[in-house]
């Protein structure tokens, strides 16, 4: 995204666009993701300066705003930074305010498996200003033998390997988002156990990715029957 679009003709409904992502993307998962974005949505709304794309205001401020304490203020922003929904741009030093910018790329990423739910005009506007995002409905056949990969492959799990062909053949954007993210650690007890190297994807993926996953690792890992996903420390 061009942020001088936002700032332009039919800026307007560009941002609408934008903020009804970042909400779907919220509502769409847990409890602690719909707080995160809802405080963000509302820093944005009333503090964001599309002119400069940067949002720059203090943690007291911040945490008036959101009716918490500084401590939380600080957890959530660490929280948004690891997502790669904000980006610091300026450290705050020396009285200096921190300055935050949207990852406009990484919120479409992010947004895009929950256009569907807003409706069919505001995927094709999406689609449109996000040309290399655009919502794909792919028909997944396990029984068709996946495509070649030059995944990596953890340790000798070559099932996990073939895992990984599976659900790149049945959507490349998502496995590139998503669960090229994860890390084979091993399996114990029918129970496939995957790091993510933070916990806003573990919990992203847990909710709205674990069936195709398990679908996938049972077509090569017969013995798995339920999935974990640890955060890499």
């Amino acid at each position: 995204m061009d942020a001088k679009k936002l700032t332009g003709p039919n800026a307007g409904s560009i941002k609408y666009d934008l903020i009804t992502a970042m909400s779907v993307l919220g509502l769409a998962g847990k409890p602690s993701l719909q707080t995160s974005m809802t405080r963000l949505i509302a820093l944005v709304t009333a503090r964001y300066n599309w002119f400069r794309d940067e949002v720059t205001v203090g943690q007291r401020d911040i945490a008036k705003m959101w009716s918490v304490d500084q401590r939380t203020v600080k957890r959530e922003m660490k929280r948004l930074l690891e997502a790669g929904i904000l980006v610091k741009v300026r450290h705050g030093v020396r009285g200096r305010v921190a300055a935050y910018r949207l990852n406009y790329r990484e919120i479409v990423n992010l947004s895009e498996p929950h256009w569907t739910l807003v409706g069919p005009d505001f995927v094709e506007r999406m689609s449109t200003l996000y040309p290399h995002s655009a919502v794909k409905v792919v028909k997944v056949d396990f029984g068709k033998k996946p495509p070649e990969s030059n995944i990596p492959l953890t340790g000798d799990r070559s099932g996990w390997r073939k895992t990984c062909q599976i659900l790149r053949a049945s959507d490349e954007s998502i496995f590139r988002n998503w669960y090229n993210k994860l890390t084979f650690k091993s399996i114990v007890d029918s129970e496939l156990i995957l790091t993510a190297p933070n916990n806003f994807i573990a919990q992203y993926i847990l909710t709205h990715l674990e069936g195709l996953l398990l679908l996938a690792a049972q077509e090569s890992l017969p013995k798995v029957d339920r999935i974990k996903i640890e955060v890499e420390t």
